[in-house]
């Protein structure tokens, strides 16, 4: 949609979700609270997955319990990757958006959430009607956005297909095309962005970027 101000989604729960050693939910809270008062329009706070697949995140609920959230606090993000996860999180009304994580890489989305595209296909329609029910917006996080390293087909256009396609079917209106594995850079970015939005003018296109230390100032 468009807009003229930028709105900023801060991501706490990935870069935590990565590292081993255990985060004690204390530390968490602590960080992500100071983040509420930084003036972030949303934060990606937590994830309602399971414990085996992302260890760190298995306190979400109770990191959840003790944020000191205003009237005026950032919205809350939680991801998801099956309805059960978004039954979970659909109950918390603390939580504004459900965050699935969608790849146009089948390799990709084999590894991330254990199934196939036509698999994940379901799963959006499944975890758009839960958000249905329960007053929750649906994000779609399209991982692979920016590139492919395991040799699926890839291109600006494929992005704007699948973008479209997930809008045609299940009305999504935000979508974060997601840098997964550090492969963007801005000619990259610009040639994406500049495909993508004049397509889907309904929809807010996000950025969603990891990127080498070398590179984050470009980006």
């Amino acid at each position: 949609m468009s807009s003229d101000r930028v709105f900023i989604t801060e991501c706490p729960r990935d870069a935590m979700q990565g590292i081993t050693e255990w985060i004690p939910t204390e530390t968490k809270v602590a960080y992500i609270n100071n983040l509420l008062t930084c003036g972030f329009d949303t934060l990606d706070f937590g994830s309602f997955v399971s414990p085996k697949a992302i260890p760190q995140m298995q306190d979400t609920k109770e990191v959840l319990a003790q944020l000191n959230l205003t009237e005026t606090s950032p919205k809350l993000l939680a991801i998801v990757a099956n309805e059960r996860g978004a039954e979970e999180a659909a109950q918390y009304d603390e939580i504004t958006y459900l965050g699935y994580p969608f790849s146009i890489s089948e390799t990709f989305q084999q590894r991330n959430t254990n199934a196939s595209i036509e698999e994940s296909m379901k799963r959006v329609e499944a975890i758009r009607e839960i958000c249905s029910r329960h007053n929750k917006k649906l994000v779609l996080y399209i991982s692979m956005g920016f590139g492919n390293p395991y040799g699926d087909a890839w291109g600006p256009e494929l992005v704007t297909e699948w973008s479209r396609r997930l809008f045609d079917l299940f009305d999504v209106r935000h979508l974060a095309l997601s840098d997964t594995i550090g492969s963007a850079n801005p000619e990259l970015v610009r040639s994406v962005f500049s495909t993508v939005i004049p397509e889907l003018p309904q929809v807010t296109i996000g950025a969603h970027l990891h990127t080498l230390r070398e590179d984050a100032m470009a980006l």
